[in-house]
């Protein structure tokens, strides 16, 4: 299902996605050498409790993973880039962590996710990597127009991503949302311009440009049956903003206000 946001839905998406993008920078900013996975969990669960939202994640249970998800938060470490279960883990330095966060306030949901480096230690090829995320999700988003198509956001991201040098997996990426967190339709990291659905006014999606540094395949933990993993033990990051398209273009709603 594709929904289309009335202008006061959109309102309360505006607020929903405020709340997902202050809580993540403020995780981050609690997070350092020594963070425990399970504390930032834990975090994520009273900012989301005090903000008046619910966790998207708590009871997922899709085909993708193994039974509810069980947690607030996704905590990607290293090789690990989707769908990172929080496990008894204390941060190094030199880390590269991702914090994947999805809540739902009012019947509307919105969804973001940072990658960055932990304490001191700055790899170049982890810094190069996340910058090229940030970079694809920025093109995408200056390319979201009425009139224009999936297929052109889908292309801006892959020119980005490939003129970096990395291979892209298109098993999973971007998506819509709005009362639920995964809708239709389906934003792939590589496309054709000009094919796909018609952008519209009201359409709210999750943008989410992800690599692994040196392939382009995934595994799934087998201890957890939820965190996606590259399939060489490489680095990974992920970056992703929920955003609505408007009469103007793309509005970016999971800005943190802080």
């Amino acid at each position: 299902m594709i929904e289309i946001l009335t202008p006061s839905e959109l309102d309360r998406a505006r607020v929903t996605a405020r709340v997902v993008g202050d809580i993540l920078q403020s995780l981050k900013a609690r997070c350092r050498v020594g963070t425990n996975l399970l504390d930032i969990d834990q975090w994520a669960r009273e900012m989301i409790d005090a903000a008046g939202a619910a966790s998207c994640y708590v009871d997922y249970a899709p085909s993708c993973g193994r039974g509810p998800f069980g947690h607030y938060i996704c905590t990607a470490v290293n090789d690990a880039v989707l769908h990172g279960m929080p496990r008894d883990y204390r941060l190094a330095d030199g880390d590269l962590l991702t914090l994947d966060l999805a809540v739902i306030k009012d019947g509307v949901a919105a969804d973001a996710a940072i990658s960055f480096i932990v304490g001191d230690t700055r790899n170049p090829q982890d810094v190069a990597m996340i910058d090229a995320t940030e970079r694809a999700l920025v093109a995408a988003i200056h390319v979201a127009a009425p009139g224009l198509r999936l297929g052109d956001l889908s292309h801006a991201i892959e020119q980005v991503l490939s003129g970096a040098g990395y291979l892209i997996n298109t098993e999973f990426g971007g998506h819509g949302i709005g009362s639920t967190m995964h809708q239709d339709p389906h934003v792939s990291n590589k496309g054709r311009p000009g094919r796909g659905y018609r952008l519209r006014p009201g359409l709210l999606l999750a943008l989410e440009p992800w690599v692994m540094a040196d392939t382009d395949r995934l595994i799934t933990d087998p201890d957890d049956g939820w965190t996606l993993r590259s399939a060489t033990g490489c680095r990974t990051a992920h970056t992703e903003h929920t955003i609505a398209i408007t009469d103007h273009g793309a509005e970016i709603l999971t800005l943190p206000q802080q």
